[in-house]
């Protein structure tokens, strides 16, 4: 296990904390209509995020947010749901993990289906709980500069959202 990075002083690519997971889809998984609950999807997509960010950055991490999801498919049972992920951006403590969800049924010579689409908004945070700098990261292919611009744009409109959300509120009681 790696030692825990307490400064952000390192520095990433996003190859370096790639992950990809393929797990099979039963029945106890299932909704009424026969196909994998969207949250079980969304679990799965979670688990491949944290382990990309913890690899990222060698620490405890958090998910604050999911940023945006997208059903495209559904996936059934018995299929073969593979997720690869990487790190698209990183703030101070934070990092955004784009997930790739895809369904592989068993015994076709179909191939995989994209089924979905997610990026997570996670948080290194140490013993206590509290937040810690993240190594920057380095991109180095033009996917990767989409990836990360793309990202960009994310944050920016969901930073503005809370703002417009906030204001909207007006002021708090004491």
């Amino acid at each position: 296990m790696s030692e825990p990075v307490e400064s952000g002083g390192a520095v990433r690519t996003p190859a370096y904390s790639r992950v990809s997971l393929a797990v099979p889809m039963r029945l106890p998984e299932a909704n009424f209509s026969g196909n994998v609950h969207g949250g079980e999807v969304i679990k799965q997509a979670d688990s491949t995020a944290g382990a990309v960010a913890r690899r990222h950055c060698g620490n405890r991490v958090v998910t604050a947010y999911v940023d945006d999801i997208v059903f495209l498919q559904p996936v059934r049972v018995g299929d073969i749901l593979h997720t690869s992920s990487q790190v698209n951006w990183v703030g101070r403590s934070s990092m955004e993990v784009g997930v790739r969800i895809e369904a592989e049924p068993i015994g076709e010579l179909t191939g995989r289906r994209h089924v979905a689409t997610a990026y997570f908004l996670m948080v290194a945070v140490n013993e206590e709980g509290r937040p810690v700098p993240v190594p920057e990261l380095v991109v180095e292919t033009a996917e990767d500069q989409r990836r990360q611009r793309e990202a960009e744009i994310r944050r920016t409109h969901r930073l503005a959202r809370k703002a417009e959300i906030e204001a909207g509120r007006g002021p708090t009681p004491a």
